[in-house]
């Protein structure tokens, strides 16, 4: 699917609904959806340039290599509710890139995080991004990896973004953390896949 700049900028401030199954163990936190994303209704939708669903199939958290960029196919989301993931934002507004949102924004998203995560009650809840952890939790010392303070009484992570602008984290960086959050989670992997 191709869109035009007018076309994704009327996405700005879009939302989309938080993927999430009957039994999420692990639910991954992004920062906030990209226009792209909101306009194929798919999280980490954007393309080729967000490394998030390479990741997981490299982990070996998914069996299959999974294309958001036009949306989801059912059988993809199925077997995401069946592994166990879920994703949700900190802030649920879309903008062009991260950065474009405000310290008040993230923080503010902490809290409603906070709520969704009692009522989902997953293992572990992992935040994409050391930058935007620090500034939401207020956490400026945090480093990447597990964090000393639960959220809504399941583990905090922190592991590397998956964006394509994140050039501090290789596929395999990516690959190693995720799966090593998604073992802290209690999901089996597959035999991990380049």
């Amino acid at each position: 699917m191709r869109f035009t700049r007018s076309a994704l900028d009327s996405f700005r401030g879009g939302s989309l609904p938080d993927l999430l199954g009957d039994q999420t163990r692990l639910l991954f936190v992004g920062i906030n959806p990209g226009l792209r994303a909101v306009a194929v209704q798919a999280h980490f939708g954007g393309g080729g340039s967000n490394r998030f669903y390479p990741a997981l199939y490299r982990a070996g958290i998914v069996d299959r290599r999974i294309d958001a960029s036009a949306g989801f196919l059912p059988e993809d989301l199925t077997h995401l509710h069946e592994r166990g993931l879920g994703i949700t934002s900190l802030v649920a507004g879309a903008s062009a890139r991260a950065d474009e949102l405000t310290a008040e924004q993230l923080t503010t998203g902490v809290e409603a995080l906070s709520e969704r995560v009692e009522r989902i009650a997953p293992a572990v809840v992992a935040v994409l991004g050391i930058t935007a952890y620090r500034t939401a939790f207020v956490r400026p010392q945090a480093r990447v990896g597990r964090q000393p303070d639960p959220l809504g009484g399941a583990a905090v992570w922190v592991v590397p973004n998956p964006s394509g602008l994140n050039k501090h984290a290789s596929l395999a960086d990516l690959a190693n953390a995720y799966g090593e959050v998604a073992i802290a989670a209690g999901i089996e992997l597959f035999t991990a896949s380049d």
